[in-house]
């Protein structure tokens, strides 16, 4: 039984590794300070993706993925890794997208591809820890939708067993097909990539990429259809004006604050019992402790 899957992956900037410089004045993002990453849990998604291809012969794996034409980065990357192909969902009017406006953008992408058996994605994505975009993107297919997964264990007479991570701890599930499932960090890690499909897929490029390129690299591209990205826009995908950006996107920042916790003052001990007493002392007197 060959699938088509989706798997929905985001580019996004490493806060794990987050600087004094990583916000601007303005409270937004300063992305020339922090790497592009691929979401870490989208990784965990694309590997349920890749098994369910191993076990199921014909079977291909589209990575889609909303930003900017560097976005592109993130399918070369699932593309080293096993996936088929993908697709740069990008234009200036889906800039500004809430969940709700880049969930409508999503679904409508997916729509335009046609026959989709499953789609997958990552729990949340670490720079916005919302997890409303899969459950959001099934509501808007009319499609179910499991969360948590874990593994997907198998497929089997149009229904997807899967089992579970949730806080009272596991269970398994079965769902029909087509569905939409967001997948834990928890699940198995990706595989790593893969030397010789590094080398097969390293000039893959979007049209936007691809205009940047020399000549002799051109060439490689066009007689290479496997190269050639994707790269689809709101007209496109027949999205209304209205539901993407950010006319389509209710939420409203109110104002952003930057954090950063820095060490002012220090304090050594030498290993005996009288100044760990007084720092205790000290600890409790300041109500650090206590």
């Amino acid at each position: 039984m060959s699938l088509n899957i989706v798997v929905l992956a985001k580019q996004v900037p490493d806060t794990r590794n987050v600087g004094k410089d990583a916000m601007k004045e303005d409270g937004t993002i300063n992305r020339a300070a922090l790497p592009a990453i691929f979401n870490p849990e989208d990784l965990n998604a694309l590997e349920q993706a890749l098994r369910l291809k191993d076990a199921n012969p014909g079977s291909t794996v589209t990575i889609l993925t909303m930003g900017l034409p560097r976005a592109a980065e993130v399918i070369r990357e699932a593309m080293f890794r096993g996936a088929d192909t993908g697709i740069v969902l990008t234009d200036r009017v889906l800039g500004g997208a809430d969940t709700l406006a880049t969930s409508y953008s999503l679904a409508q992408a997916i729509k335009k591809m046609g026959k989709v058996d499953i789609v997958l994605c990552g729990r949340q994505a670490i720079d916005g820890d919302t997890a409303q975009v899969g459950p959001q993107v099934a509501e808007k297919l009319g499609l179910p939708q499991v969360t948590y997964a874990e593994d997907i264990i198998s497929i089997a007479d149009g229904k997807a067993t899967i089992l579970r991570r949730i806080e009272s701890g596991v269970e398994t599930v079965k769902a029909p097909m087509p569905l939409v499932v967001t997948v834990n960090g928890s699940a198995p890690d990706c595989r790593p990539r893969n030397a010789k499909r590094v080398m097969q897929y390293k000039y893959a490029v979007s049209p936007s990429e691809k205009e940047k390129l020399s000549d002799e690299l051109k060439a490689l591209v066009d007689k290479r259809p496997g190269l050639n990205l994707q790269e689809w826009s709101a007209a496109f995908v027949e999205a209304d004006p209205e539901q993407v950006g950010m006319p389509g996107s209710p939420t409203k920042v109110k104002a952003i604050e930057n954090v950063v916790f820095t060490a002012k003052e220090n304090l050594q001990l030498e290993n005996n019992d009288e100044q760990i007493e007084n720092l205790i002392k000290t600890l409790i007197a300041n109500h650090t402790i206590g």
